[in-house]
This record gives C-alpha cells, structure tokens and sequence, in this order.
C-alpha cells in the first residue's frame, strides 16, 4: 500500500488525536452522568441526556476514531499488523466499537427511555461501562506512547522440497 507523504501524515495524526480526545471526553460525560444519577441526581433528566450523548456523539465518535486509526495504520510506516503495539490497539479499540454499538448504545437508549423506571441493576451497568472503556482508552494511548513490544517476526518463507515441487508438476 502507498504511504503518505510527511504533511499528510500529521494531518492524519491529527485527525486521529482530535477524535479519540473527543470519545474519551464523551465516555467521562457518560461516566459522570451515570455517577451523578447514582448519587441522587432526577434520572428523568439524566438518563435522556446520557442517551443523546451516546447516540449522538459517542456511537459515532468510536466508529469515526476505528476508521482513521485503521487508516493511519495502512498509509504510515506503521502498519496494520506489523507491530505488537498497533496490532494490541486495533483489538482494544475493535472490540470497543462492537461493544459500544450492539451493547451500551441500545442500553442508553433503553435508560432514556425508561428514565425514573430504569430498575437499579441497569442502573450500575451505565457507570461500570463507561469506567472500563476510559480504562480502556488509558491503555491504548500509553501503547501509542510508549510502543512496546517491538516489530512482529516476519513470516519466514517456506522452502518447497523436492517432493512438494513433484506434486506442483503433477497437478498441471
């Protein structure tokens, strides 16, 4: 795949960084709401406004930070697969995006539409959520800065003996 020239790099890098800054300052929002209902605050006000906010913003923002991330990885020496560190990201962050669209979207939802009715179990579930996917975020930004791990092997080529190369022969 073609790299990208230096310019376009860092505006890529960029745009990369302003969309994760923005998921992870929508999730602490999500945090706080869920927090501020459990400590007392009209869940008939909070639970509508958590589930504009991740409907709006938070559900698009994840997708939106899956889709530059992978970009930057296939237009930057970087790389996709070619280094543990990218490769540990790219799950984190995959999983995430599965969780926040099939999972925690339609549980906002839910909340803003039950608000004072929400029962008390669902609403632990809309502060634990949150907290694990900053937790989460925490993590991928220290693989972004320190990059450990090194380069993955490469794959080595393999050596066809005499016997597979008969039997390449004899198929054609």
């Amino acid at each position: 795949m073609r790299r990208l020239p230096p310019p376009a790099r860092k505006a890529l890098l960029t745009l990369h960084l302003v969309t994760s800054l923005g998921w992870l300052g929508a999730d602490l929002v999500l945090l706080t709401l869920g927090v501020a209902a459990l400590r007392g605050a009209d869940p008939a006000v909070v639970y509508p406004v958590a589930a504009l906010i991740g409907t709006v913003l938070f559900a698009p923002l994840s997708v939106l930070v899956w889709l530059v991330g992978v970009a930057s990885a296939l237009l930057t020496p970087w790389g996709l697969l070619r280094y543990r560190w990218v490769l540990t990201k790219l799950v984190i962050t995959t999983v995430m995006v599965g969780l926040v669209l099939f999972l925690l979207t339609p549980n906002l939802r839910h909340a803003g539409a039950l608000g004072v009715a929400l029962p008390a179990r669902d609403r632990a579930d809309l502060v634990i959520a949150p907290a694990v996917s900053t937790s989460l975020m925490v993590i991928a930004t220290v693989l972004s800065t320190y990059k450990p791990w090194g380069r993955r092997p490469a794959a080595r080529p393999t050596v066809a003996g005499p016997a597979s190369h008969d039997r390449a022969a004899t198929r054609m």
